[in-house]
């Protein structure tokens, strides 16, 4: 597997987007890196840009950036509600895929050299990055911001990591690091005042508010006996907000950064808001997303908000999303739109794939003179069909009136079902994957004796991996006859017919893909290998066949 890291550079110009658009063009023309969102904002008069890749082309494609930006914002003229020091503010690498944050901290010091030698702005690492604890910090990084710049790199304890210690005007300052996955969320309320959203902010952040002599809000910080301000935490940990006014949507809002979002994830921000906002005589309105999500946050949050209204969580993924923004008001300033919000769906490769089809096509698409999809792409879409019944009888039996007790353990039935389906439903295009690649194989060069080698070891790969594809759909569809067993037993019983049919498809689909184990393994030469996947493939293929005997027996029994 590749190494993958994102880059999240917040540049200070949200207002004229043909600058914005110059400096993005930088990182669209580096090879290997993927434009994931481009999201800018007015009244902060910045916008936050996320693209992904192999971590020499993000840096490369950073520097492009940070240097194009140099160029094109003068922070002389800056001004916005969002706390800045430089034309190219921040510019964190966040590890994604297949590297460790010890690797992604090198290389952006590695890109903060760059930039500070090459182009001459003062640059501090922070977080992961950082050369002390101190400028661990951001908000430390940055304390003065752009005004205070001047001052601040003149104290020797505030020399940069890397560049001069001497003021540009027109750069600023830009703070490089690593850091983990962070989410920039705002929460909507119905006032305008920027007091009663701050109140909220430090309610929930972790940082909390100060313990005050006198007036809460203007009188003396106290300070304990070592001389120590004395601070009251708020509710929530790996939470950094501020409250502020938003011209744009005529609302304040209590700005989130998450920097932790398996510690505080997106949903409990957002309730801890609510609360706080209640308390105070305000509502939260909805809420807003800065730049992009993981998927499994807006998954958990949908199903958090499910549990809570005792709702079954198997459901397919498009409807537990659907949930999610809705339960989080995410549309409430403007359409939320999951491909361009969730960073799984944004790197997804844009081909059509077999389960993308409508049922017409892919029947069509079968009975077309191409020999894929065949009857291993058809077995797995068969145990897709058989599981879903499954989970459809346990999502109906969560909501049957007078089994409001039991809605749990039908959830969790569901939940197991949708997660099969996925996964049969991935085994579609994999068998014909994997048959292309048989094809592929067969294609390769064969006119020298190491040409020939090569060929014959790439022929039997492909062959092992198209016998282990639709091996891997009889042990999916047979383990989700469990589930339809289940549902024959104590499911919805107007709906046991469903679960019999669910029988039905996972047998065939189980001796389907058998049939396809055998044919592919006939042209394998690691015959001790073939005698054991098919010894295997033999009983799961029985018990299959008697399992089901005893599903439709019970069926038929019921319904008679």
């Amino acid at each position: 597997m590749n190494q993958l890291i994102e880059c999240v550079p917040n540049f200070s110009e949200g207002r004229d987007m043909t600058i914005i658009k110059q400096i993005t063009d930088e990182i669209e023309k580096v090879d290997g890196v993927k434009l994931l969102d481009v999201d800018p904002g007015k009244a902060t008069n910045r916008t936050v840009v996320t693209f992904v890749g192999a971590p020499d082309a993000v840096l490369e494609a950073a520097f492009l950036a940070i240097q194009k930006a140099s160029h094109i914002i003068d922070m002389s003229k800056h001004k916005g509600e969002h706390p800045r020091f430089g034309g190219t503010d921040v510019c964190p690498l966040v590890p994604v895929g297949n590297i460790t944050m010890e690797e992604t901290a090198a290389y952006a010091r590695k890109l903060a050299e760059r930039v500070g030698k090459e182009l001459g702005i003062p640059v501090y690492c922070y977080e992961n990055a950082a050369f002390n604890e101190e400028r661990r910090n951001l908000a430390n990084c940055r304390s003065g911001e752009y005004e205070g710049l001047p001052k601040k790199l003149e104290d020797p304890h505030w020399k940069p990591d890397f560049g001069p210690s001497k003021f540009n005007a027109r750069t600023g300052a830009i703070a490089i690091g690593a850091r983990d996955f962070l989410v920039a969320y705002n929460v909507n309320l119905n006032t305008t005042s920027t007091r009663r959203a701050n109140a909220v902010a430090f309610d929930i952040r972790e940082k909390g508010r100060p313990v005050r002599e006198g007036n809460p809000f203007t009188g003396k910080i106290k300070k304990d006996e070592k001389g120590n301000e004395i601070w009251i935490p708020g509710m929530l940990k790996a939470c950094k907000a501020i409250g502020w006014y938003i011209e744009e949507y005529g609302i304040a809002q209590v700005s989130i950064n998450l920097t932790n979002i398996s510690i505080t994830p997106v949903h409990m921000a957002f309730e801890a808001a609510c609360k706080s906002a209640q308390e105070r005589g305000l509502r939260v309105t909805g809420s807003e997303l800065v730049g992009l999500i993981p998927l499994r946050a807006m998954i958990d949050a949908g199903k958090y908000f499910l549990k809570k209204q005792n709702r079954s969580v198997g459901i397919s993924e498009e409807e537990i999303i659907k949930i999610a923004v809705k339960s989080l008001g995410l549309d409430d300033l403007k359409p939320f739109i999951p491909e361009e919000k969730i960073i799984e769906y944004c790197l997804r490769d844009s081909k059509k794939n077999l389960i993308d089809m409508t049922c017409k096509g892919f029947a069509n698409e079968t009975a077309s003179e191409s020999p894929a999809p065949g009857g291993g792409s058809v077995s797995a879409y068969i145990g897709a069909l058989g599981v879903s019944l499954a989970t459809m009888v346990a999502n109906l039996s969560s909501h049957k009136a007078g089994w409001d007790e039991q809605w749990e353990v039908f959830s969790d039935w569901a939940e197991k079902g949708q997660k099969l389906k996925d996964e049969l439903l991935f085994l579609v295009d994999e068998d014909t994957r994997s048959f292309n690649r048989i094809m592929d194989a067969f294609g390769l060069p064969k006119q020298t004796p190491e040409e020939k080698t090569a060929r014959s070891t790439a022929i039997q790969e492909a062959t092992k991996y198209a016998i282990e594809v639709p091996f891997k759909t009889m042990q999916k569809a047979y383990e989700s006859m469990e589930i339809i067993k289940a549902m024959v037993e104590i499911g919805n019983p107007n709906s046991i017919t469903d679960a019999g049919v669910g029988a039905l498809c996972a047998r065939s689909a189980v001796i389907g893909a058998f049939l396809n184990v055998k044919v592919n393994a006939a042209g394998l030469k690691d015959k001790n290998y073939v005698e054991e996947i098919l010894k295997k493939g033999h009983e799961i293929e029985e018990d299959a066949k008697e399992l089901e005997a005893e599903l439709l027996a019970l069926v038929n029994s019921k319904i008679s």
